[in-house]
Order: structure tokens, then C-alpha cells, then sequence
């Protein structure tokens, strides 16, 4: 890890490990509390933050890589593979948000060490390094996974050994686990909600799904074709491809035969660079509309490698952009770049990644144990009021409270924010009819 006696002082999140604030409340935390809050400078932290630890016999009584003065957690993503466009910013994300509670003080007063493994965008290594992590290396959490079939993947693992994994993508939900934190939007929150939207306000009425040939893009759709023919309109066409795949003008050209107004794209990994760049060379220019492009996985992250000139005009139905005009997001953005460089971008799993590291920090404090079956209690009603989003908080159901926002995408590699939802969406994994 690098040594955060070199780092300048950066703002860390204001976490409250009780039940939901009310909103007068909330609003003062966010704003005083919150926004106020900054970590002392690493080289003053000894004689506060890393003394009167609590006995490690008390906090750990199950055996976790935890000792008197240091507490090791897992990250597991893709660092090689297809998936790595998507998966890197998530791992920037997490080191962050650790560097930033270490130079808090760490939990429970011990500093995070974490032991990184690569998936490489494969299922049976993610399920294999999950092992490792909880076996051998004995991590009190793990902070990890992005596509859907590589969560299922560890998911028996992690059921298994009795871990605790922070999965941080937006997914399809029909999904509880006591042993995920989901950090991300279910489909109620954001498949349901940005059909809703487009239909609304752009009055449309007939739609063409394609996908990434994976758990994830094929349920989404699932849940989208029921929902755009419950409303009595069309779908005219859907079509999948293997991830890494590069070659879509066949598909191209059947959308331009069909003539959607919607272009609803599940499309993930390197595959979306050749994909926008593809429906560029074939004249779709998404900035007329004709059709429109709503995507749910193309994030800041993918855009950097597609390139905003090819993306233009695209709309995203997402929880999080870079570009949210608040102080908690400004100082996010700002501690980020500071991190990993100017030229960096945030895309909302990242954020979401962000939130993991916090919420096992602030649910830890909560139960003052490491134990995982006590984390687990004290998780729900757990609160974040300086989330780079806003205000979230962990339901009942491990899935957070959070708003729905659209972006439309700019030739720089930035959405512009065009809608969000007034108040937080309660997440409901199980939405009765779509299962």
C-alpha cells in the first residue's frame, strides 16, 4: 500500500452506524458534520488512532486475520480480461477508501491491510481467489466482483465459509444473501425506473435489447421486455453477444431496419468500444435521437476507453456520475485524482465500490467485532450522510436506499445529469411480477 505518511490530508465520509436519521437531522450531518469532517495527517495518528485498541480476543473470536494492531480484507476484481475496462476503477475505488479510514484511524483502532487477487474476467477464478481469500487468507471482508456471473460464481463460497462480500455493480436483483452488502441498484431502482423515464419524456414506444451473453444483461432484459409490453408497447428485436465480442454491424443493421426509438443496450466490458464506435461508423448519431441509446452499464469507466465523440448523445439510467454538483462528490472526485491521476474518470461502480469499504468500517464499529455474523446484525439501518451520491443507507434486505438519476452522455466523457428521482427509492430485489 503506499504510505499515507506522504498524503496530504484528505476528506473522509461521515459515517453513523444507528438507525435512519430523520431528515432535519440528516441534513445537518450531511452538511456540518459531514462536509467538516477531515482525518487528522497520517504522522499525527499513533497516539489516537491506533492506541486502546480493544483486545483482539474480544473483537475476533472466530479466527479472522485480525491482531492487535492491523485487520486484512480481500479485493477481488478484474485486473486482466475483457472486463478489466470495467473492473479497474472499482479497485482504485476500494484502495481510496481504505488509505482514507487508515489515515482516520482505522476500525476498531487496527490499520487495513488487504490482500488484492485478480478474477482476470473468468467465473471459476473468482470462485477459486474467493477461497483463497476466506480460507487462506482469512480476510474479515471481501470487496469485490462486478458482472453477475462472477458474483453467482463466489456467491457459494462466501455462503460456504461464512464471509462477508461488498459487491458494488448495479445488477438484476432476485437476490438476498446474508452474506452480501449490495452497494449497487437492483432493477426497481434503476431497469424499471429509467424505462419509466424514457417513456415519459421521450414518448417511447417501441424498444431493441441487446446484450452481453451473461447472467446479468439477459435477466435485465428479462425484467425490461416484461415491463415495456406490460405497458402495452413493443419490443422489435433482442440479441446477445459473448463477452470480448467486436464485430456488431449485423446487429447494426438490423436496428436500423427495425427502427426503434429505443436502442436499450446491456452491452459490458472492452466489447462496448467496438460496439459505440461501430454504431457511429453506420451513421447512428445519438445525439439526433432517432433512435435513442439508454444504456444501464456504460459508465465514465467504459468511456474513457470508448471515447466520448463516439458515445455523444447516449443516455444512462445509473444512481451515480462523476459530474453530481455536490461538496461530498467534489471532494470524492478531487481525493480520487489526487490518488490515481488527473486523468482519471468515476463511474458509478466505482462510487459504489467507494461505499464498501465505509459501511463494513461503520457495521463493525456498530457490532464492535469483526465477527462476521455480528457485522451482518448490525448492517441494516447503517448510514452514509456524505456518500459522493448522498445520503444512503443499508435496508433490511442488504441492498441501500438510493436515488435514480439520468445522464446524457457529452463528447468529453461526462453526462450531464437530466433527471433524478425527488426522494431515495427503497431497493426491492423481489419486485412482485418480475420474477
Amino acid at each position: 500500500m503506499t504510505d499515507t505518511n506522504t498524503r496530504p490530508v484528505r476528506r473522509s465520509l461521515q459515517v453513523h452506524p444507528d438507525q435512519p436519521a430523520s431528515m432535519e437531522r440528516r441534513k445537518l450531518l450531511g452538511g456540518a458534520l459531514g462536509l467538516a469532517a477531515l482525518p487528522l495527517a497520517a504522522s499525527l495518528l499513533p497516539s489516537r488512532a491506533f492506541a486502546q485498541a480493544p483486545l483482539t480476543s474480544a473483537v475476533n473470536t472466530t479466527g479472522l486475520a485480525v491482531t492487535d494492531s492491523t485487520v486484512k480484507v480481500g479485493i477481488l476484481h478484474s485486473i486482466t480480461g475483457t472486463m478489466a475496462i470495467s473492473e479497474t476503477g472499482s479497485v482504485q475505488a476500494e484502495k481510496l477508501a481504505i488509505d482514507q479510514i487508515n489515515a482516520a484511524g482505522g476500525v476498531l483502532g487496527r490499520k487495513i491491510e488487504f490482500v488484492q487477487e485478480d478474477g482476470a474476467s473468468d467465473w471459476p477464478t473468482f470462485a477459486e481467489k474467493a477461497r483463497k481469500l476466506l480460507v487462506e487468507d482469512k480476510v474479515a471482508s471481501v470487496f469485490g466482483c462486478w458482472t453477475s456471473a462472477s458474483r453467482k460464481a463466489v456467491l457459494p463460497v462466501f455462503e460456504q465459509y461464512n464471509g462477508m462480500l461488498y459487491y458494488p455493480t448495479f445488477y438484476e436483483g432476485l437476490e438476498q444473501s446474508p452474506n452480501v452488502i449490495y452497494t449497487g441498484q437492483e432493477a426497481t431502482q434503476q431497469i424499471l425506473a429509467g424505462i419509466d423515464w424514457v417513456v415519459k419524456e421521450k414518448g417511447a414506444k417501441s424498444f431493441y435489447l441487446i446484450g452481453s451473453d451473461y447472467i446479468w444483461p439477459r435477466t435485465s432484459n428479462k425484467i425490461a421486455r416484461r415491463h415495456i409490453e406490460k405497458q402495452g408497447l413493443s419490443v422489435v428485436g433482442e440479441d446477445y453477444f459473448p463477452l470480448g465480442h467486436t464485430q456488431f454491424n449485423s446487429v447494426i443493421n438490423k436496428i436500423k431496419l427495425k427502427k426503434p426509438d429505443v436502442i436499450y443496450a446491456i452491452v459490458v466490458g472492452g466489447s462496448n468500444v467496438a460496439f459505440y464506435k461501430q454504431l457511429k461508423a453506420a451513421g447512428i448519431d445519438m445525439t439526433q435521437e432517432h433512435p435513442l441509446l439508454l444504456t444501464i452499464s456504460v459508465t465514465e469507466d467504459e468511456i474513457r476507453g470508448i471515447g466520448g465523440e463516439n458515445i455523444e448523445g447516449a443516455y444512462a439510467a445509473m444512481k451515480y456520475f462523476q459530474s453530481l454538483d455536490n461538496e461530498n462528490n467534489k471532494a470524492f472526485v478531487a481525493n480520487f485524482k489526487e490518488m490515481w491521476g488527473d486523468d482519471m474518470v468515476i463511474g458509478d461502480v466505482t462510487q459504489a465500490a467507494y461505499l464498501g469499504a465505509w459501511l463494513w468500517k461503520a457495521a463493525v464499529e456498530k457490532a464492535g467485532s469483526f465477527d462476521i455474523d455480528k457485522v451482518r446484525e448490525a448492517s441494516p439501518g447503517i448510514e452514509l450522510t456524505t456518500a459522493p451520491e448522498g445520503y444512503v443507507r443499508i435496508h433490511e434486505n442488504h441492498h441501500l436506499w438510493s436515488k435514480t438519476r439520468i445522464g446524457h452522455a457529452k463528447a468529453d466523457g461526462q453526462y450531464e445529469v437530466v433527471y433524478e428521482t425527488a426522494d431515495l427509492m427503497e431497493p426491492n430485489p423481489f419486485p412482485e411480477g418480475y420474477q
